[in-house]
């Protein structure tokens, strides 16, 4: 069940409020799926009980959603650090979509909708990484997949991974690491967010890779209060902060949060808005969040839809974001849509930007979502085009949008 949410006086008494989601919710027991795709080819997603989703939440606010594809693996052993929203000795459970989530660049290397092939887990395990990346990794475990080590997955298939309890010490990093055999895998572009590395099984032992195939959810079985999701394009990502810091602005609201929620960051890079109104796997897992924040713009800005002819108008962003909001607000999520942010664009997409924030604020009051002025904090009044962080807010930015959405919400989110 989804949990009521109340909102402070601040936090804009334009957010309706639901229970639990209804009996279409992707993923519930009757296993009907999400919003139809649009142009994509792709199909419905079918999930398991949504249950799941409501016991074993996101455990670290590194995003593994899927915005790639590995064309060929051949016994490749793929290897990722993720700091812990909670430490301590949890049980974990993860989940896998074989569809990629959304489109990078011109789609090229994965789109919104694209069914990844048959691929093989030849085996899979998590390990205590230490406090930093020179330490000895210990503790190896199995994680296993219906009592096996390994699984043959099938194009468009989604799964869990069984059960399996580990104790990450405070301060410590969960280290994932698996070995897969396949062609057309998606993958997360990490974006050197954290330290990931391959084996390739050329003698090299393992080295640098910056595209790996992941869980889509780090889960564990956690007593939190609310479940927040952010889904939104490299900015929400954290792309291009400094390594390891986990400085961008949905890590430094997740910091604010501590272990008494959990935060999803489903951010990636290069996607739009009509990536998620797609209806995909993406949409689906968001959905199963008492709140979701919803921050696109810039890519719908620059590239517009997969397939499509280039950069959106105002109102056709406008019309993708209305139908991922209808969708979350029918699962019974209360929703926060940030504004787009300054990317000191030239002045025909400045245009579209200011039209497209002039807007949404009707937008959200019809639909019941809340506002967030993303975008007032990353420049100024004489100047509001430039974008004062940088395109990817740095970590000064980042702080001080998680500062700005704290004190707007910090009832409504229990944040310190």
């Amino acid at each position: 069940m989804k949990k009521l949410i109340t909102l402070s006086a601040a936090a804009l008494t334009a957010l309706s409020l639901f229970s639990c989601g209804s009996a279409n919710t992707p993923g519930s027991s009757q296993e009907s799926s999400a919003v139809t795709s649009q142009d994509t080819g792709s199909p419905a997603p079918v999930k398991t009980s949504a249950s799941d989703f409501r016991t074993y939440v996101s455990n670290t606010y590194i995003s593994t959603g899927s915005n790639y594809c590995v064309d060929k693996a051949e016994s490749v052993t793929y290897r990722a650090y993720f700091p812990v929203e909670e430490a301590g000795e949890l049980e974990y459970k993860f989940y896998f979509s074989n569809t990629v989530d959304s489109t990078y660049d011109d789609g090229t290397h994965g789109h919104v909708g694209q069914v990844g092939g048959d691929y093989t887990i030849e085996s899979a395990s998590i390990a205590d990484g230490g406090t930093s990346v020179e330490d000895e990794i210990t503790g190896r475990t199995p994680v296993t997949f219906s009592g096996s080590e390994g699984k043959t997955v099938s194009a468009g298939e989604t799964f869990w991974s069984d059960p399996v309890t580990f104790d990450v010490p405070e301060g410590h990093f969960l280290v994932w690491e698996w070995t897969v055999s396949g062609e057309n895998i998606p993958a997360t572009n990490m974006s050197n967010l954290t330290k990931t590395s391959a084996d390739y099984g050329d003698g090299k032992g393992m080295v640098y890779c910056d595209q790996l195939p992941l869980p889509q959810l780090i889960g564990a079985k956690r007593d939190v209060k609310y479940q927040i999701c952010a889904v939104g394009d490299s900015i929400t990502q954290g792309c291009q902060t400094e390594f390891m810091a986990y400085e961008f602005w949905a890590a430094r609201i997740a910091q604010r949060m501590g272990s008494k929620n959990s935060f999803y960051n489903c951010g990636l890079g290069w996607s739009r808005t009509s990536d998620i109104a797609a209806g995909g796997d993406w949409l689906s897992r968001a959905s199963q969040a008492d709140a979701v924040i919803v921050a696109f713009g810039t890519n719908d800005i620059i590239s517009g839809e997969y397939g499509g002819d280039g950069g959106n108008t105002a109102d056709e962003i406008l019309g993708y974001l209305r139908t991922a909001v209808t969708f979350l607000k029918e699962q019974g999520c209360s929703v926060i849509v940030f504004t787009a942010p300054p990317e000191d664009y030239r002045e025909n997409m400045e245009a579209v930007r200011s039209e497209y924030n002039q807007k949404l604020p009707g937008l959200c009051q019809e639909l019941g979502a809340t506002l967030f002025d993303f975008a007032s904090y990353l420049s100024t009044e004489e100047d509001p085009a430039h974008a004062l962080y940088g395109g990817h807010p740095n970590g000064e930015g980042g702080q001080i949008v998680a500062d700005a959405f704290a004190e707007q919400f910090s009832t409504f989110l229990s944040i310190d």
